[in-house]
């Protein structure tokens, strides 16, 4: 009888346990696994045949049929120091491009999007789209979250300008309280992936130009230490960054930074630094992710 009474209890495990391998498994994989774009410093304009290599770029994209794309600012060749008429040329084109896209497309603002802030510019501060409202207006809100698949994913504003007809990185006071909001109520373990258009963290002058030489606060975030620090306790596991048009990953603390390369390179003229037109892939499994750097074959003619 005993005997009889195991054999029953192991065939019930044995069915409960194939139940589970094929009920569960499966939809775990799909929950868990997904791919997004992160393609930065695209530098849009119709010279160059910047908007043939973008659409070569994009055609790419379309055919890896990542989930989303993530796009990294400089976006545009520049708004900073033109005229109204060519930075709303500009934005127009870009938009028109990027319909080509076949899944959403997430925008971070990079400081060529910035609006008239160069003296030579000759832009009234008092223009509606005068700034940081040109792409607001065109593209939506410069800093947002959204959450896909477990992952929580925060697109981060890292311009500031200095009324001095220049720029800096910084992530501004209104945008520190909001972070500070979106964490309190963001699950501690929650996968979290930031994009920036101007790196965190970066060893570009160190890299080329010298190991003892500082990073100014045009290509770095002065206060990324402090915002860095509001996600201690939580699962920061990625920040994206782009700005340098080379490709970077540093690991720290558990946290990679990677910059991500440059779409148009050297600005459609070639490769920069030895790194060819390029975007990023990113396959997420689980709590963790792969990543490379896709050329996508364009050559300067």
């Amino acid at each position: 009888m005993k005997k009889a009474k195991n054999s029953i209890m192991s065939i019930i495990l044995t069915v409960i346990i194939t139940f589970n391998l094929f009920s569960q498994t499966p939809q775990d994989e799909k929950q868990n696994s997904f791919a997004f774009v992160f393609c930065t410093d695209i530098h849009v304009q119709p010279e160059r045949n910047a908007v043939q290599g973008f659409t070569q770029a994009i055609d790419t994209i379309n055919k890896l049929q990542p989930a989303f794309v993530i796009t990294g600012g400089d976006l545009i060749m520049d708004a900073l120091g033109q005229t109204y008429g060519r930075a709303d040329s500009l934005y127009n084109l870009y938009q028109e491009v990027t319909k080509k896209i076949q899944m959403p497309v997430h925008n971070t603002m990079g400081n060529h999007e910035i609006y008239g802030i160069y003296t030579k510019s000759g832009a009234d501060p008092y223009h509606p789209e005068f700034g940081e409202k040109m792409f607001e207006k065109r593209l939506g809100k410069s800093y947002y979250s959204f959450d896909y698949d477990g992952w929580k994913f925060m697109i981060l504003n890292s311009i500031e300008d200095t009324k001095k007809s220049e720029y800096i990185g910084l992530i501004d006071d209104k945008q520190i309280d909001w972070i500070k909001e979106e964490l309190a109520k963001t699950d501690p373990k929650t996968p979290i992936v930031i994009s920036t258009h101007i790196p965190f963290i970066t060893i570009f002058n160190q890299k080329y130009y010298g190991s003892t030489l500082a990073s100014d606060s045009a290509l770095v975030v002065v206060n990324s230490k402090e915002v860095l620090d509001l996600f201690k306790g939580f699962n920061l596991k990625l920040v994206l960054q782009g700005h340098l048009h080379t490709v970077e990953d540093i690991f720290v603390d558990g946290i990679h930074f990677i910059t991500g390369g440059a779409v148009s390179a050297a600005w459609w003229t070639g490769p920069n630094m030895g790194f060819e037109e390029g975007f990023m892939f990113i396959t997420v499994k689980g709590d963790g992710f792969d990543w490379k750097y896709v050329d996508y074959g364009w050559q300067v003619e």
